[in-house]
């Protein structure tokens, strides 16, 4: 069958006009990718071929108030690796842990890293040792996605004798991650993890860097690069701070390992704080790159609990050192002043209904003033004197001076001081009718419900110090303003220091205790702790009218206050650069 000519015109037309329409269409793709979308698949084409390697920034170096470094950084290595998914990275991981030791543990938490973001690196050995590097660089033509860098490592000069306010570092956590202070951080990333480090970690980090390696395929490094400009890291500035690196050595050093508690050293003018110190401590350069697992399990498992900082976290009765808030309260009311006697004189002891409480001097201390019971710390005063004030009025009292609250010092998880809010706390906590008033005897005397903090009797004995303005502690560098927290006379507030300075006088309950050339006033206090015995305090300050330096101790189950005392006093008079009547050891 024969086609017509039309026909085949026709088929031919057809033909044409679709190759044409091909070939434009053709035309207009190669157009489309070439020049309209030519940076987009350039861009895709770079992303395949290059990988981002983060620089970690050096964080700010720490500062003493006279230049000495706290925290710096040294020189580390990081040893990290790129791959293409989970499983192909816990190969290479077993395949390298033929070469250097890589337990199974350390394998899964790389495995999870990445998981988090497989856009990154993962991070390997957070901080790996020379001889580790030595080895892996013999073995890089076998390991091609291993990334070994070096990087900023952070460093405490002085260790342990500064850890209980800088705190250590460590890697974000998964928990971390998903906090709103933590927006922007990646999987991997040091943050800190405690004290100034954690306080002031956002002026702290500095900024990442940022350098492209290029890899083939299979993401194995073919070339490294250096970071181009405006992508290095980026270091943070230094942090200044009040603290005063000889003096927190010193206070150390007393401690040594054999006492447990706290102690902070302020300046009660300005709230400065010269040192903070928390025994048993920990050393943070065991932190850096990881926690060894046996070091943390002997923290973990230590009775004394060196994790917890005594000064802002720990809660103890402050026994007699509570007395000058009961004596504030009771001279602010008008209802006493530093000549008035009580009703009854002190024979040992003081009967109330059924009950006799006893005073710590069981051979008593006779007739009294305020500011001779205060010397001796006669507790047959105190309970009556409390009885005087009343619960409500001494409760209302308390919470005024702050004895429920936290300071705000800048370091993280201060815990708050616990005292009744009112009243009806007794009602709450033993039911209605099943106390009575004698809950006022135990509480003008710093017991019964009655829990402070070593820093916040510091911040209160600053309102003694400084005609009852109270400063708020801070370790950084910052202005502060004093808060008035009562008002009495200039008379007043000199008898108060007086008296206070009696305590270390002869015949005071601190008399050994004394610094050659200078008044030292405060107050010790031997608060009941159970069946371990008893913790001893001393909060006062030096020289006693015009203060210059303010010194809290909390000795845990360290006996009578005396104890406590012996140390402040070394501490101020090394401060002072005066000689103590009886001088402590230091450890060394």
């Amino acid at each position: 069958m024969s086609i017509h000519p039309n026909d085949i015109a026709r088929r031919a037309r057809i033909a044409r006009i679709t190759l044409a329409v091909l070939f434009v269409t053709l035309v207009g793709a190669f157009f489309k990718t070439q020049v309209l979308e030519h940076d987009r698949y350039k861009l895709q084409s770079q992303e395949n071929r290059l990988r981002s390697i983060p620089l970690p920034a050096p964080r700010g170096i720490i500062y003493d108030r006279h230049g000495a470094i706290i925290a710096e950084n040294l020189p580390g290595y990081s040893v990290s690796m790129l791959a293409t998914n989970a499983d192909s990275l816990r190969t290479a991981l077993h395949q390298l842990a033929t070469v250097i030791t890589l337990p199974s543990d350390q394998i899964d938490a790389a495995v999870k890293r990445y998981r988090r973001d497989p856009n990154r690196p993962t991070v390997i050995i957070a901080d790996a040792s020379l001889d580790v590097v030595s080895v892996l660089e013999e073995h890089h033509i076998d390991f091609p996605r291993l990334i070994i860098q070096s990087v900023p490592k952070r460093f405490y000069p002085d260790g342990a004798a500064v850890a209980s306010f800088v705190g250590y570092t460590g890697e974000i956590t998964d928990a971390d991650l998903n906090m709103s202070q933590y927006q922007g951080y990646k999987p991997g990333q040091l943050v800190g993890k405690g004290g100034l480090e954690k306080e002031y970690e956002k002026q702290l980090r500095g900024h990442e860097g940022v350098r492209y390696d290029e890899v083939d395929a299979r993401n194995r490094v073919v070339r490294q690069a250096s970071a181009q400009v405006g992508l290095n890291p980026e270091s943070a500035p230094p942090l200044y701070t009040n603290i005063d690196l000889d003096l927190q050595k010193f206070v150390a050093g007393i401690f040594g390992d054999s006492l447990q508690g706290g102690v902070i050293v302020m300046d009660p003018r300005n709230g400065g704080v010269l040192a903070l110190y928390s025994a048993p401590t920990f050393d943070p350069n065991r932190f850096t790159g990881g926690i060894p697992a046996d070091y943390w399990h002997q923290l973990v498992t230590d009775p004394r609990r060196p994790l917890v900082n005594k000064v802002v976290q720990g809660i103890y009765p402050p026994g007699s050192t509570f007395k000058l808030v009961t004596t504030v309260i009771g001279l602010e009311s008008g209802l006493v002043s530093l000549d008035s006697y009580m009703p009854e004189p002190c024979r040992g002891g003081f009967q109330y209904g059924s009950r006799y409480f006893r005073c710590w001097d069981k051979n008593g201390h006779g007739a009294l003033t305020l500011a001779q019971a205060i010397e001796v710390s006669c507790d047959t005063y105190f309970y009556q004197l409390g009885l005087k004030i009343g619960l409500s009025r001494l409760i209302a009292g308390g919470v005024t001076l702050g004895m429920r609250e936290r300071t705000s010092i800048d370091l993280p998880e201060e815990k708050r001081a616990r005292f009744p809010y009112a009243v009806d706390y007794y009602n709450k906590v033993f039911g209605p009718g099943r106390w009575s008033n004698a809950e006022i005897l135990n509480l003008a005397i710093g017991q019964g419900a009655d829990a402070q903090t070593v820093v916040n009797m510091a911040r209160f004995y600053t309102a003694l110090a400084i005609d009852g303005q109270a400063a708020q502690p801070q370790i950084a560098k910052q202005r502060t303003e004093r808060q008035p927290i009562f008002h009495l006379t200039q008379e007043q507030m000199d008898g108060l220091r007086t008296a206070l300075a009696g305590v270390v006088a002869a015949g005071g309950t601190a008399a050994g205790s004394r610094i050659q050339g200078v008044m030292l006033a405060g107050k010790t206090g031997t608060a009941q702790a159970g069946e371990k015995g008893n913790h001893a305090w001393f909060v006062g300050f030096a020289p006693a009218q015009q203060p210059t330096i303010l010194v809290s101790v909390m000795l845990e189950y360290g006996g009578h206050g005396s104890r406590a005392a012996h140390i402040a006093s070394a501490i101020v008079a090394h401060y002072l650069k005066v000689a103590p009547v009886n001088a402590v050891q230091t450890e060394g």
